[in-house]
């Protein structure tokens, strides 16, 4: 019978993209670290995956809980403290496959906030030292798991495939925090894109560098491999020509207008006091 790590979409295509690479070792079940190559230099492939056995139950659907978030955070920076001398830093690429955040009180007990928040700023650390980070949506991301692993990213890419959603929280969970049935949700998100949960619709929000038509997202085939890697070759040279190190580049996006006009004004008004 096949695992349910096995149906893992991050799994799936973080073995497809590093083919030829090499597993790290000393990492737990839920997150694989794969040191591969792209555009022909040093990689480094971070994803998490589901543990059907793990004795958190809260993480084990693919969720990032307190060990995954500060795994990632050492994922990261054991990249970035070993090319600290390097005039050229090594990419890092988050395949995203996350169900959510880890809720249960353990998790809150022993603080998972400082988990992801570790992560998270190891991706920004990272993203700000010179590494080209590329956020690779092959899945869910959702809630706080994708603020821990991938948003910091320099460029965001995701799949174009009904079974990617992006979404501050569950349905079910959001249905209950706004006192609605889960069909009146889905009948506003039709005419209000953030609370959509299609990738299509968090598309027109303007945080996404590129959206990517596969065959097969499940299973990729291998021209299905091809035009990702295509993607991820063609990110990374747009990282590295346009220098900059933040994520005002997302700006650039003709969706966010209205929010780099908010930024003019503040700015303005803010200079003029």
């Amino acid at each position: 019978m096949t695992s349910t790590k096995e149906q893992s979409r991050g799994a799936a295509w973080l073995a497809a993209l590093t083919a030829e690479g090499r597993p790290a070792d000393g990492y737990p079940q839920t997150v694989r670290v794969v040191d591969g190559s792209l555009a022909g230099e040093p990689a480094r492939y971070i994803t998490v995956v589901p543990d059907a056995e793990n004795p958190f139950p809260r993480v084990r659907n693919g969720e990032v809980g307190l060990i995954e978030g500060w795994t990632l955070a050492r994922a990261v920076r054991e990249t970035i403290a070993a090319d600290a001398e390097r005039a050229t830093k090594r990419p890092i690429v988050a395949v995203i496959d996350v169900t959510s955040q880890a809720y249960g009180r353990r998790e809150e007990a022993y603080g998972i906030h400082q988990a992801l928040a570790g992560a998270a700023a190891a991706y920004a650390d990272a993203r700000l030292a010179g590494h080209p980070v590329i956020g690779l949506i092959v899945g869910k991301a959702m809630s706080g798991a994708l603020l821990a692993h991938g948003y910091q990213a320099n460029r965001l890419i995701a799949l174009d495939d009904a079974g990617v959603m992006v979404h501050a929280m569950g349905k079910a969970a959001a249905a209950r925090v706004t006192l609605r049935t889960v069909e009146e949700l889905e009948a506003l998100a039709a005419t209000i894109p953030p609370m959509a949960y299609d990738i299509n619709s968090f598309a027109t929000l303007g945080l996404l560098w590129r959206l990517l038509h596969v065959e097969r997202a499940d299973a990729p085939t291998a021209t299905d491999v091809d035009r990702v890697e295509t993607c991820l070759v063609e990110a990374l040279a747009d990282i590295r020509a346009d220098r900059r190190r933040d994520l005002s580049g997302r700006l650039k996006q003709s969706a966010r207008r209205t929010s780099k006009e908010v930024r003019e004004r503040l700015r303005a008004e803010w200079q003029e006091g």
